[in-house]
């Protein structure tokens, strides 16, 4: 394989020398064997394409995916897990460890070990998976460890964007000139950005937590009784949450990467892919409007941005804007944007709980620390029935000390709510 990364692979490439890892851990009980771990790791290779990737730039600059004998096996480190707590501060070191990206593996593992409990950090360059590829690979390597028996069917990867789009492709010639149009419109905006600085050591940091079963099903409930979405209630609880501690520096406004997978037949839920085009949602603040009618209509406008989406005319001409790849990404990096954060709610993890020589005693919300000005960025995850939070951000965009003020407002209103249904629920 030798392809160009499309466009949402290019933007969480950044660039040869920027680190922009993603972090997925499990805590595990019971017997892990090094060898069969090893062995999980290289059939998971096998199978995906991208595990066995490097990357090459050409003479412009432009980077290519590249399969090769030179990338290795996918590394495992061993480190003594002291605490259950030792995977935040080693999620934080793995942020900023770079890939040598020109021989690749683009993925490795950190295994904290102790007598029964182990941590498994799964660190993969954020521009070969998203979430719902990462679930994919955790999921694989669970299943090949206890299982070291059985093996991986692999599959090609596509060559170019066309080829996701099963036949059903646009004429070349609207999809041309829409996007020259769109490339022209770019160049013009950002070239009447005026130029900053680069900014400094921006001190990245995760603030993580649960919520206990009972809360999350009576949460839950209260959703599906307010016809509203998990997805919803929690958008509009983080914004209010937002705009009671930055006050009138809050946006009322979030972006939300959306999986395409539906709408590609060619991307099958097992293979790695790394495109989420991005929804700007907004807090509603029409006056006299109650919780509950704000996440109703936040659901209803989400559905509808989602039903409006043309993924093939997106794929198509978003690939005419490379050019402007390098001013792009300069603007991520130098502007806080116009939105408060960026929230991925990974919705209940397909993920088993229980294997013949072990269990998973709890699994963490993936992390990553982007390089952006902007790095706000909520992610939600459920697993036995616990709703798991991962607020991330940096103490250059936002203070640790306000981080705990969103987390313990926007964590006011759930938990109200959810004592609120239980409460109804038993009369």
């Amino acid at each position: 394989m030798k392809r160009k990364l499309i466009f949402g692979e290019r933007i969480m490439y950044v660039d040869a020398q920027t680190p922009l890892n993603a972090v997925f851990t499990v805590t595990l009980r019971g017997a892990v064997s090094p060898y069969h771990l090893r062995a999980a790791l290289f059939k998971m290779q096998q199978k995906h394409p991208l595990l066995r990737a490097r990357i090459e730039e050409d003479a412009r600059g432009t980077p290519f995916f590249v399969t090769s004998d030179v990338v290795g096996e996918i590394p495992v480190q061993v480190l003594e897990r002291r605490s259950g707590e030792d995977w935040e501060t080693v999620s934080r070191l793995e942020w900023e460890k770079p890939f040598d990206k020109k021989y690749g593996p683009l993925a490795r593992v950190v295994w904290l070990r102790s007598g029964e409990m182990s941590d498994l950090l799964l660190v993969c360059a954020h521009c070969i998976c998203d979430g719902t590829s990462f679930v994919t690979l955790m999921r694989e390597l669970l299943f090949l460890l206890d299982r070291p028996e059985e093996n991986m069917t692999g599959y090609l990867s596509f060559g170019s964007v066309r080829e996701l789009l099963a036949g059903n492709t646009p004429a070349e010639g609207r999809i041309r000139w829409k996007g020259i149009f769109w490339a022209a419109v770019a160049r013009l905006f950002l070239g009447l950005r005026t130029a900053r600085p680069a900014a400094g050591p921006a001190s990245p940091y995760l603030l993580h937590w649960k919520i206990d079963a009972d809360h999350s099903s009576a949460f839950t409930n209260r959703c599906k009784a307010m016809n509203t979405t998990v997805h919803a209630a929690l958008a509009v609880a983080f914004l209010e949450a937002f705009g009671h501690v930055l006050g009138e520096r809050a946006k009322g406004k979030l972006l939300c990467p959306a999986d395409i997978r539906r709408f590609l037949p060619e991307v099958r839920k097992d293979m790695l892919f790394a495109f989420a085009p991005i929804i700007d949602l907004y807090l509603d603040k029409e006056p006299g409007l109650d919780f509950w009618t704000r996440a109703v209509r936040l659901k209803e406008t989400l559905s509808s941005k989602m039903a409006a989406l043309n993924v093939d005319d997106m794929l198509l001409t978003s690939e005419y804007l490379h050019g402007s790849m390098k001013a792009m990404i300069r603007f991520l990096r130098t502007t806080r944007g116009t939105h408060d954060f960026t929230f991925s709610n990974m919705g209940r993890l397909d993920i088993p709980p229980d294997y013949r020589f072990f269990s998973v005693d709890a699994i963490h919300s993936p992390s990553v620390a982007f390089p952006w000005r902007n790095a706000n960025t909520l992610v939600v995850s459920s697993f036995n029935g616990r709703m798991d939070f991962m607020l991330l951000s940096d103490e250059r965009c936002l203070p640790f000390v306000d981080a705990c003020r969103i987390k313990e407002k926007a964590m006011e209103r759930l938990t109200a709510y959810a004592d609120a249904n239980r409460d109804s629920y038993r009369a």
